[in-house]
């Protein structure tokens, strides 16, 4: 720790206030700075998981709480849109009009569920660029906004089912956009101690879009023979958009997008607002040392091309890191049954499909809110690696199941497969909205540095899209290829995710975005990630790892290096060592 000593004894001729630098717009000014112990020194002193003393806790506000539920709309918008097309799919009118000869053929029908994700893609790629711009709040809204331009050309398809297909297109830009800028705002915004709960309450409003969709087909269906069937559920979209676009511009803005953009006033007060403390208590002030110590590491790097989300010190982990898990979640098979479950079950011999369909989207619904409490208190390992195990032996019982034991000309003579492939779909899904389902977007909006969080997550969301475009598309033609063994494939996908987030994904519970940013950095093991403490980076905590002028760097080497070159760069809360 050589370089440590050698930092103080020279730092009367080598640092610089922050006070007495020329700030840039998003340093903190002097007067906010915070005049107590540094914020690395404050953790360090008690442990990653203890409150300090004279520290205040953050409280679970009101408005934190209100914040999480109005902008996870967009999830129900996300999810009534993808459950609304398997009824369509199976409605006379629907048929009628855009069918061939009163069915789908296999291209038609993927086309149809599978431009909604290809708009999806190009929305979550371009939402990045302009989540940095305008910020994310304002995304999240012109985005509810946008959507309704493809709920519109969806609703006024008379015969021409490509209009259809494509109003779907223009529907998954803004559904996409959503997608990356939703989760981001919310892990940005609310305290950690229930950050995990509030980025995952996207996913249980995506299951009660899905099943809201399910049971407003059911009543339309069944209560008219026109186009009604569809166009009142098609026209409802436009509702939420409505609802999600007005009422989030009434929140306030991420506190770590406002300090980055120099709004640190703004920043101090949403941060305070949020944790239901005083905007000066020292719990803000370590929240925003901790912000300020990885932007002043930025801002001496200076300007950085957008390819270091691959190329930065351990980006290029991360991000394929969070690519994988967001393709992994559609990789798990879950929406295999959203989009094609009203089709699917007809097989097994049940008269009324619509009905299988509420069941099933009952059982996620009600296990997303068991999922919500598995995440406030069980690590994110442990309840991904047990969901991924109980829905590969799901997927294996129902593979084998379906194709050796069900008759599918004849359902009706075997009715213990069919009741067998019910109760395995059900507890598939079960395992899948408490841990896969909601915990991804938890994950992956804790694993990107700020600097590259908007970036990281579109490219990560994108993979989910691009999954669920594929397995929407080619599902028909799979299923009628190889029937039943479909499952297999998804039996190997979700045996493979154990493995990866045993080894490869670090535990964030109850870390703050900083911390956790840190983690990664340092190169700490995941499997033993859980018990990780700042005190195992030396005396100093993080201040005293050292840097490649844009990451915190540790390790021997890295240390010598830094030491040797004198290009070693250390934040505290009161000045800067460069």
């Amino acid at each position: 720790m050589g370089l440590f000593n050698k930092r103080k004894a020279d730092s009367s001729a080598t640092t610089t206030t922050i006070e007495e630098k020329k700030a840039s717009p998003t340093e903190t000014p002097a007067t906010l700075t915070p005049d107590h112990q540094s914020a690395a020194s404050v953790r360090n002193e008690v442990g990653a998981h203890h409150n300090v003393a004279g520290l205040e806790e953050s409280k679970v506000t009101p408005i934190a709480v209100l914040l999480g539920c109005i902008a996870s709309i967009g999830g129900f918008m996300f999810g009534y849109e993808s459950g609304q097309i398997s009824g369509f799919l199976q409605m006379s009118d629907f048929l009628a009009r855009f069918g061939e000869n009163g069915k789908f053929s296999a291209v038609r029908q993927g086309t149809i569920v599978a431009l909604l994700c290809a708009g999806t893609l190009v929305g979550c790629l371009a939402s990045g660029v302009i989540c940095d711009k305008i910020g994310r709040r304002y995304t999240i809204s012109a985005s509810a906004f946008f959507y309704i331009i493809g709920v519109v050309i969806e609703i006024t398809s008379d015969t021409q089912w490509v209009q259809f297909a494509m109003g779907r297109f223009a529907a998954g830009l803004g559904i996409g956009a959503l997608s990356t800028s939703v989760p981001m705002y919310q892990s940005e915004s609310v305290p950690k101690s229930i950050r995990g709960a509030v980025v995952a309450s996207y996913q249980l409003l995506i299951t009660l879009g899905i099943w809201t969709a399910y049971m407003v087909n059911w009543g339309t269906e069944a209560t008219y023979n026109n186009s009604a069937q569809w166009r009142i559920p098609n026209g409802l979209s436009a509702l939420w958009a409505i609802i999600l676009g007005v009422s989030i511009l009434f929140m306030p803005e991420s506190p770590r997008f406002a300090y980055r953009m120099g709004r640190t006033e703004e920043a101090r007060k949403n941060m305070g607002r949020l944790n239901g403390v005083d905007p000066f208590s020292r719990l803000i002030d370590e929240e925003i040392s901790e912000i300020e110590e990885k932007l002043a590491a930025e801002r001496e790097g200076g300007d950085h091309p957008w390819h270091e989300v691959f190329t930065g010190p351990r980006m290029l982990y991360r991000t394929l890191l969070g690519m994988i898990l967001q393709a992994g979640q559609q990789l798990t098979g879950a929406n295999f049954f959203f989009y094609y479950g009203t089709t699917i079950f007809r097989s097994t011999g049940i008269s009324n499909s619509y009905i299988t369909s509420i069941i099933l989207g009952s059982v996620n619904v009600a296990a997303t809110i068991g999922g919500l409490w598995i995440i406030k208190n069980c690590g994110r390992r442990i309840s991904l690696m047990v969901g991924a195990a109980v829905m590969c032996g799901c997927f294996l019982v129902y593979s084998f199941v379906g194709h050796f034991a069900l008759d599918p000309s004849a359902p009706d003579s075997t009715p213990a497969a069919g009741a067998i492939l019910i109760v395995f779909t059900c507890i598939f899904i079960a395992a899948f909205a408490t841990t896969w389902g909601p915990l991804v977007w938890a994950v992956v909006g804790e694993l990107y540095p700020a600097r590259y969080r908007a970036s990281g997550m579109a490219l990560a969301t994108a993979s989910n899209w691009l999954m669920n475009f594929l397995i929407s598309f080619f599902t028909t033609f799979i299923v009628d290829a190889i029937d039943y063994f479909y499952g297999l494939v998804f039996a190997g996908c979700t045996f493979a995710l154990f493995w990866i987030v045993y080894f490869f994904m670090i535990e964030t519970k109850d870390r703050s975005l900083e911390e956790i940013d840190s983690m990664y950095v340092a190169g700490v093991n995941p499997i033993t990630s859980a018990k990780w403490n700042p005190s195992d980076l030396g005396p100093e905590g993080i201040a005293g790892v050292g840097t490649d002028r844009l990451h915190l760097k540790t390790g021997g080497k890295d240390i010598k290096k830094n030491e040797s070159a004198g290009n070693g760069l250390f934040i505290q809360n009161e000045q800067q060592t460069v």
